[in-house]
């Protein structure tokens, strides 16, 4: 059974159909000469791990957990390539306890059943504790999980299981009450080029029979996403690329031949990160969808932070398409929960759908120039104190201080709004917001001016016979003609 991270599950000790040796040590398949770069390179104890220094430090859960401190059951979840397997191999390698390793992928009650009876028979005979290790273990059906409960419950078996879903919504209640789930996060880009430096020294790895060029490594640690898995099978292809040539050195030409993929001039803290988000942005701006999907891949494929491209789109759908189109945050913001929710591959074909919409819809920037205008007002020192009718009055004394006085309940009124001043005495009649024609805000256009009207207390514009209408203020009062219902039928100056 193939895992997660850096290295084979074998089958569980003891389980039928094995062959003899074939689990290698605690139910994994051993290291051989020949095993894949990142199956020898996986950390011979816990200095060597890295990545998750925020698990840790001294007396932090997982360190606990990998010398055997405490007999906790831990929840390991995380993306691929971040260690979570690999901290199961250390915890079988570093305790004296039975271990027992599995893949929800091929196993079934049966089985666990089987290991927990087994746990409970040499518990009873004063045999070690064991330590279930499950890996997938979000593919385990809600039954499946259910036979783990009693068996944790009363420390039958240490369960250890690993899951690259959220175990909030993948795992039940009941098994996730009783476990401690440890976060781990993908490795940064540091930590990834120092696992690679590693392996191209060390004997396990490459031995430092080649040499790594500068530009080859950066495009592997890019390639990498933060899996280590991935950055080390990507060097073990360049370096057999490397010594078929006949060359020492392992140029950034033979690590594009090697893993078929071509560099990406960008650098993540550079100027090419700063231009290319530019363009990005830009271009959604102009509504030129095919230049900003170009550049969403180029970010994407370069190894940029999907939650960054999420969090320029959320603010790019109110800066830029505002009102215009007011779906366009949902969206954005959809998109960036999908990025949490999902993750990286999956998570692109939320992205491009949101870059669709966003670039796609009508643009207005009513609402940054009118929180722009707002905010400068309050610096400049304009403003002043809450009118008194729409103080806080709910508290004991408020009504003896005026607060409250003269405040109208706009629910009262047939229309839903009234005439009643809300801006500080200084700021009456400021237009902060103008809603442009474009989009759903050319409904917002036409019946703003009849909101402002009643809200100020202003007279009704002049029918076409150049007959004065009443003020737009007084209930009950009727535009004539063309202006009875300048707000599409939600605002009506006489409530028609």
């Amino acid at each position: 059974m193939e895992s997660d991270a850096l290295f084979t599950l074998g089958e569980p000790a003891g389980a039928p159909g094995a062959p003899a040796g074939s689990g290698g040590v605690d139910g994994f398949t051993a290291a051989r000469a020949d095993s894949p770069l990142p199956v020898r390179m996986r950390p011979a104890g816990i200095d060597e791990l890295v990545g998750q220094d925020h698990l840790l430090a001294p007396g932090a859960p997982l360190r606990q957990l990998v010398e055997g401190a405490t007999p906790m059951s831990v929840i390991l979840w995380g993306p691929p390539g971040s260690g979570k397997t690999t901290i199961a191999h250390l915890v079988a390698r570093a305790t004296d306890r039975r271990f027992v390793a599995m893949s929800a992928l091929t196993a079934g009650v049966k089985d666990v059943r089987a290991v927990i009876e087994t746990a409970r028979r040499q518990r009873r005979s004063g045999g070690p504790p064991t330590v279930l290790f499950i890996d997938e273990v979000h593919r385990f059906s809600k039954t499946q999980q259910d036979s783990l409960l009693a068996a944790v419950e009363d420390r039958t078996v240490t369960l250890l299981a690993a899951t690259t879903e959220n175990p909030y919504f993948s795992v039940i209640s009941p098994l996730l009450s009783r476990c401690v789930l440890l976060t781990l996060q993908a490795l940064d880009d540091d930590a990834v080029r120092g696992l690679l430096r590693r392996a191209m020294t060390d004997e396990r790895g490459l031995g430092g029979t080649l040499t790594l060029a500068e530009e080859a490594e950066d495009h592997l640690v890019r390639l990498a996403g933060g899996d280590v898995r991935k950055a080390l099978t990507a060097l073990e292809a360049a370096a057999a690329t490397a010594t078929a040539l006949g060359a020492g050195r392992i140029d950034l030409a033979v690590a594009e031949q090697a893993v078929d993929v071509a560099a990406v001039r960008y650098d993540r803290d550079g100027d090419a990160h700063y231009d290319v988000t530019s363009a990005f942005i830009k271009s959604m701006r102009g509504s030129d969808v095919d230049a900003a999907l170009h550049w969403l891949a180029r970010m994407l494929v370069a190894g940029e932070d999907a939650r960054f491209i999420a969090r320029r789109m959320v603010i790019f759908a109110s800066e830029d398409v505002g009102m215009a189109d007011p779906t366009a945050l949902t969206v954005a913001t959809a998109a960036a929960h999908a990025v949490e929710y999902v993750g990286l591959p999956e998570a692109q074909l939320n992205l491009a759908q949101a870059v669709i919409h966003l670039a796609t819809a009508p643009k207005s920037n009513s609402a940054t120039t009118a929180i722009g205008a707002a905010v400068a007002d309050v610096r400049a020192g304009r403003g002043g104190s809450v009118p008194r009718g729409l103080r806080d009055a709910h508290y004991s004394g408020a009504r003896g201080l005026g607060h409250g006085a003269g405040y109208r309940y706009p629910h009262d009124d047939h229309r839903g709004v009234v005439t009643q001043q809300y801006a500080p005495d200084d700021l009456v009649g400021t237009d902060y917001y103008r809603p442009t024609g474009h989009g759903a805000e050319r409904a917002v256009a036409t019946r703003l001016p009849v909101l402002r009207r009643i809200v100020r207390g202003l007279p009704a514009p002049a029918t076409r016979a150049g007959v004065g209408a009443p003020t737009g203020g007084q209930a009950g009062g009727t535009e004539q003609a063309s202006g009875a219902s300048e707000g599409g039928g939600d605002v009506t100056e006489g409530g028609q």
